[in-house]
């Protein structure tokens, strides 16, 4: 179990996080989310006792990550995949590691076979690509098998089927029982890796739950098709509905029906006897819900709605 409670971190004029708190529990994977500058890797440096808090606790089992011992065997942590020194193997990389935590060297090889690192393992590190680098951090966080991993934006640089392998690995060890706190900008990916959201915005919490629940906020509208449209527009108006009619990507025409069921529109089809040939539930994604709960708390705005124009470019 990982838990802040009333976490408070100043940095001279600036609260970077204000009175948080919020449980990591084990067997899911929770995704950390919220704008930049919410105070999310500031939270993360935190709990692993990178930063001294300004007040309250982030604690792993009970314990300040300082107090724990081995702390590479509880605790997986990949927060900065480029802070590997240029010069060292990954192998040799990992093999400090291991020898400061009281790790046997075979795991090093085992890791580094896990994260398809095994054939560059004598290469400097300096010479890794972005997505290589993720690959190592990944395993020096795997390295002492421990019960606990944080994870801040592990996905960068990954190929595509570096990803999917990410994704199905977190879920991996989630299901294995262990703890899993995991922070993204890409909210699609979040929404089929996490199970669970805390979301963030100017260091306050702003949601704590799963992500059915999260996306539950938004309001749910129907989209339906019918040869009758326009008689069923006009029905489903005399029951009070909004109605909208709108064209799909294939050219046919639709409605969609805002805050309503698909059994409620049905019913009202079968009562004035109009045929449907579409009726499905369009609920708000992911995406679109983070946008609409953080917007009053997104620090760095772009300053117009316009592409910026590229010097020598087209004007």
């Amino acid at each position: 179990m990982l838990r802040v409670e009333n976490l408070t971190k100043v940095f001279g004029q600036v609260r970077a996080v204000d009175n948080l708190t919020f449980e990591v529990r084990p067997g899911v994977v929770t995704g950390f989310l919220g704008p930049n500058g919410a105070g999310k890797s500031t939270t993360m440096r935190v709990i692993l006792g990178l930063d001294r808090p300004t007040a309250g606790t982030a604690t792993i089992n009970g314990r300040p990550y300082r107090d724990l011992d081995h702390p590479l065997r509880q605790v997986g942590a990949l927060l900065d995949a480029r802070w590997v020194h240029p010069n060292r193997s990954a192998r040799s990389h990992l093999r400090w590691m291991a020898a400061s935590n009281g790790i046997p060297k075979r795991r090093v090889d085992e890791v580094l076979d896990l994260v398809g690192l095994s054939t560059v393992a004598t290469k400097r590190a300096g010479g890794f690509s972005l997505g290589m680098s993720q690959r190592l951090g990944l395993a020096g966080a795997l390295l002492g098998d421990p019960h606990t991993f944080l994870f801040d934006e592990p996905v960068n640089g990954l190929d595509p089927e570096g990803i999917v392998w990410i994704r199905g690995f977190m879920r991996h060890l989630a299901a294995e029982g262990r703890t899993v706190l995991v922070s993204s900008h890409l909210l699609n990916e979040m929404s089929v890796t996490a199970d669970h959201l805390v979301v963030i915005g100017q260091g306050r919490l702003i949601a704590d739950c799963s992500v059915t629940e999260f996306t539950g906020h938004a309001s749910s509208s129907v989209r339906v098709r019918s040869p009758r449209l326009p008689e069923l527009h006009r029905v489903l108006a005399e029951a009070g509905l909004a109605v909208t009619p709108n064209i799909g990507p294939d050219g046919r025409p639709f409605l969609s029906v805002a805050d309503t069921t698909t059994e409620h529109v049905g019913d009202l089809a079968a009562w004035a006897g109009i045929a449907l040939h579409e009726l499905a539930s369009t609920g708000a994604s992911l995406e679109e819900v983070f946008m609409a709960m953080t917007a009053g708390a997104v620090q760095y705005h772009g300053g117009t709605d316009h592409p910026p124009q590229i010097a020598g470019g087209p004007r």
